[in-house]
């Protein structure tokens, strides 16, 4: 559906993106991340015909942004980080102007009532905008988007200055929208990329450094298996014991969480020694009051994937 080939953009001599390449299919839900300054924005905004590309080539639904623009723009619906409202109009006739910007039939502008219903601000349709709270400017925002009934969506941090409850509304929406459509997701706040997206693209210093899901890049980047315990114990104890379990590599204390308990991660390689550790520790008359299996957190993943980016100007 959305198809990015060997894009590059120079600002004179800096590069912004270099030699980016992917592909998101009908129906995918994507997270897109980077650093400030790694290249993500201008990515983005290349592929909703904002920006031209140095070198190589977009395409929408088999729709060159370059060569027809317009044509590549009506599959799309983009909500910038900063939303283009109007706030002197009404929910109402800004979306009707929405519609009659991006050509939609007069016929078809009825559909603006269901996407007021879709959002969930049919009920504020006839208030100006500057009077609506941030989150329903949000919503706005995302229905405009969602005008002409676009194939795909490219949503730039829709929950950025959002509080809890709305961060939750706009997530359960977003994957809504994404059971019939395209979307690529940006957002800084990683669970929630996590919560919504089935793969996850991570760009740093303008190049793709990381395609696939959290849970496939989390196991890439983990090597080895990592085990949680909390024990009824002193450390010492605990890891005399735990060190002579078979396929037990490593452990290491990481707290305490009640008064004569300690916890402890466990590395353990490709084996899987958690039915051995509780039998040693109960032969040591050691209660083990907890035991689960860790993953890398996306986190993590991206901290580790992105560690060098701290120091870039933003781009």
């Amino acid at each position: 559906m959305i198809e990015v080939t060997n894009v590059t953009k120079r600002y004179g001599t800096h590069t912004a993106v270099d030699d980016v390449s992917f592909r998101v299919e009908d129906g995918e839900v994507v997270g897109f991340l980077g650093p400030n300054g790694a290249g993500k924005s201008t990515t983005m905004n290349i592929i909703t015909g904002f920006l031209s590309a140095t070198d190589g080539r977009v395409t929408v639904d088999g729709i060159d942004v370059l060569e027809d623009p317009i044509g590549a723009k009506r599959t799309l619906g983009y909500l910038p980080e900063l939303p283009p409202l109007y706030v002197d109009m009404t929910v109402r006739d800004y979306l009707r102007f929405v519609a009659r910007i991006k050509g939609v039939p007069k016929a078809e502008r009825d559909a603006n009532d269901e996407i007021m219903r879709t959002v969930g601000i049919d009920h504020v349709a006839g208030r100006l905008i500057r009077n609506l709270s941030k989150g329903y400017r949000q919503r706005v925002g995302l229905g405009q988007a969602l005008v002409g009934d676009p194939k795909a969506l490219i949503l730039d941090e829709p929950t950025i200055g959002l509080d809890p409850h709305q961060i939750i509304e706009m997530r359960d929406l977003v994957r809504t929208l994404g059971e019939r459509r395209t979307v690529i997701l940006s957002s800084h706040i990683l669970p929630e990329v996590s919560a919504v997206c089935e793969r996850i693209i991570i760009i740093s210093h303008g190049k793709i450094v990381a395609s696939d899901t959290a849970e496939n890049l989390g196991k890439a980047l983990a090597g080895s298996g990592r085990l949680a315990v909390r024990i009824k114990a002193d450390a010492k104890a605990a890891r005399a014991v735990l060190d002579q379990v078979p396929g037990v590599q490593g452990t290491r204390v990481t707290g305490q969480t009640a008064a004569g308990t300690v916890d402890l991660e466990i590395d353990t390689g490709d084996s899987d020694p958690r039915e051995a550790i509780f039998f040693a520790l109960a032969r040591a008359e050691l209660p083990l009051l907890g035991l689960r299996s860790l993953e890398v957190t996306l986190e993590e993943i991206f901290l580790q994937l992105t560690e060098d980016d701290s120091d870039q100007e933003a781009g």
